[in-house]
């Protein structure tokens, strides 16, 4: 059974930082690519990051370039996600998906999701 599991999220003043996590069980992770989405009340599913299977493809939206990085540890069946001066904005459930062909930001496109996990930005 392919199951996803991210952690990580939590409260973070304006500024601060929190890494996310996207745990696999059940498949090896090395053969998919992992995108990374976001959720805010009222609004659509966002593209965050992706990466593909070997690492060598990577996309950031326009508003978080500079601040997030991904990257994968495939031995650990892991990939991160860390955000860096986070603002107000990001605020959002934050989702992780899998897809065994596709790299990009388009959430149809991925076959497997996590549950997601809360990002608040706030002081």
């Amino acid at each position: 059974q392919v199951q996803l599991v991210e952690s990580g999220g939590g409260l973070v003043q304006p500024g601060g930082s929190l890494r996310l996590s996207c745990a696999a069980s059940g498949f090896p992770l090395r053969y998919y690519a992992i995108g990374w989405f976001r959720q805010a009340p009222g609004k659509e599913r966002e593209g965050v990051s992706s990466i593909s299977r070997s690492g060598g493809q990577i996309y950031y939206v326009e508003s978080v370039k500079g601040r997030f990085t991904v990257s994968r540890d495939n031995a650990k069946n892991t990939v991160f996600l860390q955000m860096n001066s986070l603002k107000p904005e990001d605020t959002a459930v934050y989702y992780c998906a899998a897809d065994p062909d596709y790299s990009g930001l388009i959430p149809a496109q991925y076959d497997y999701w996590g549950q997601g996990t809360q990002v608040t930005v706030s002081s």
